[in-house]
């Protein structure tokens, strides 16, 4: 086995990461859980009483007497723990003597762990997340639309999806003081909105006449649109592959904080745990790890990264399930 002094954190690897990561444009999970670097583990955080803060409150004071005066209440969350996630690949010396650059299949092996601690992370998102039973309203799509938290389904033609939304976020605003500025919708519920004649209609004047992200999004008054693409094989090696999006037909009408901090109102946030040595800003990782046993020159790179997802503000998430058929 190598020793600790053998092993190596790469940090150009490291770099490679990062970007590769940022630039992931399919994976959504930290646009919108954005990323707070913490130096600790686990640590807990804290939730602010929202009660406490929209009461009207002031008075008028008379000469010689005291003001007003309140408090508000901080609530301590459960803390967070950011768990280590780890894959590697190795790299022989064949495959360094056989290659154009000496570097490549290095940056190679980077960016193939790299990726799959991304669907990692995403699909740990989507399954925690992306679903049911976790944000303060949640709203099924039927085909009729009947029923108490129940709306017609986006692909039916007599649905309203723009009307419907142009609500949430005004029911939202008035619950939390917050506008919802981002909107998650799965390729199948961006389809069905691409498809829509109400929104056809509504687009059909402008420069180019086809429904884009932008459009949509300037359509349902939010900043951003994402449409998470990122597919998964959900077959073991050495069997057939099975492939579908790691979101399922729904979507979520949520606030996300252009700043984070841990003191600012968000639907989440992701704590990357940067206090690896040689972590990168997202809590992530590269290490080279000499492995002669294995053959004359092999070396596994090995990718990490510690993170947890955590919902830091439920009323500020609004998920539609099954929106689409």
């Amino acid at each position: 086995m190598p020793t600790r002094q053998q092993i190596h954190i790469d940090r150009p690897l490291t770099n490679i990461s990062v970007a590769y990561m940022q630039d992931a444009s399919n994976f959504i999970a930290d646009k919108v859980f954005p990323i707070i670097p913490v130096q600790k583990q686990s640590d807990t955080y804290f939730i602010y009483n929202r009660d406490d803060f929209f009461r009207d409150e002031a008075r008028v004071r008379a000469k010689g007497t005291e003001s007003a005066g309140g408090t508000y209440e901080i609530e301590e969350a459960p803390p967070y723990f950011a768990r280590k996630y780890a894959f590697h690949t190795d790299i022989t010396e064949e495959d360094v003597v056989n290659a154009d650059s000496p570097l490549t299949p290095r940056t190679d092996a980077a960016e193939f762990v790299s990726h799959k601690l991304m669907i990692k992370k995403e699909n740990l998102w989507a399954q925690k997340y992306f679903r049911s039973g976790v944000w303060g309203t949640e709203i099924a799509g039927t085909a009729d639309g009947t029923g108490e938290n129940n709306t017609k389904q986006w692909d039916e033609p007599t649905a309203d999806p723009v009307a419907f939304i142009d609500n949430l976020r005004t029911m939202m605003q008035e619950r939390t003081a917050y506008k919802p500025n981002t909107l998650v919708l799965s390729p199948y519920v961006f389809n069905a909105l691409k498809n829509h004649p109400d929104i056809i209609d509504l687009i059909k004047y402008t420069q180019r006449g086809v429904v884009t992200l932008d459009l949509i999004a300037s359509l349902f008054e939010v900043d951003n649109v994402y449409v998470p693409s990122a597919i998964m094989n959900t077959q073991a090696k050495g069997k057939e592959g099975k492939y579908e999006f790691v979101m399922g037909k729904h979507a979520l009408l949520m606030y996300v904080e252009k700043s984070p901090g841990l003191k600012k109102p968000s639907a989440g946030y992701t704590f990357a745990w940067t206090g690896l040595k040689g972590a990168g800003a997202m809590g992530n990782r590269i290490v080279r790890i000499p492995m002669p046993w294995l053959g004359m020159d092999t070396e596994r790179i090995e990718g990490e990264m510690a993170f947890d997802h955590q919902i830091v503000g439920k009323d500020l998430g609004i998920f539609l399930k099954g929106i689409v058929k």
